[in-house]
């Protein structure tokens, strides 16, 4: 008797519908919350990092514009980086701009630099600029950005992802120039 009520039991379990939809609502809620709370962070993601290339081209093009530089002038040079990551500013974006000179014989050096929450090159130390706009006797504008973007849900580490970009600018017209992790080789830091 009782095993034919236990097999009686297992044929009722199996054949009944009875909240099937709310059973698999239940498996599937996190899953689909998993990856409602990814596209968010990962689209927030993308939005903070076309930021950083816009606040980049930016500090360049401003600081371009410029025949001479007064400390006040500086400040607000540098701040504009954070009016342009706005609203993705709830970490102080690390802000350089520098002034590289080309000699004559095409040695190119550090003739100033600022920064904002970041440390500025060192004046004289020699960098290798791009072939494509170096010109012998010129001066270039370089300006660079690193914020490191938290994610509000946290699924990409704790430690939020870092973005950081760079561009020169010429007296003449801006150029946008990128300089990914796995070519480090092209712009020499000494």
């Amino acid at each position: 008797m009782t095993v034919r009520f236990v097999a009686r039991l297992v044929r009722c379990f199996v054949g009944s519908t009875r909240a099937v939809a709310a059973i698999e609502f239940a498996v599937v809620l996190p899953m689909l919350a998993v990856v409602f709370m990814g596209c968010f962070d990962g689209g927030r993601a993308v939005v903070a990092y076309m930021k950083v290339r816009a606040a980049t081209y930016v500090l360049a093009s401003i600081t371009n514009q410029y025949a001479t530089i007064a400390s006040s002038d500086m400040t607000d040079i540098l701040g504009a980086a954070s009016v342009v990551m706005a609203p993705y500013n709830s970490g102080t974006p690390k802000v350089t701009v520098s002034q590289i000179k080309i000699s004559g014989t095409g040695t190119a050096t550090i003739g100033w630099s600022a920064a904002q929450g970041a440390t500025a090159r060192s004046v004289g130390s020699s960098i290798s600029p791009p072939a494509a706009i170096k010109v012998n006797g010129s001066y270039l504008v370089f300006a660079e950005i690193s914020y490191t973007y938290a994610p509000l849900f946290g699924l990409f580490g704790s430690g939020g992802i870092t973005f950081s970009r760079q561009s020169l600018c010429n007296p003449a017209t801006c150029f946008l120039y990128r300089l990914h992790p796995a070519k480090l080789d092209l712009l020499k830091l000494d």
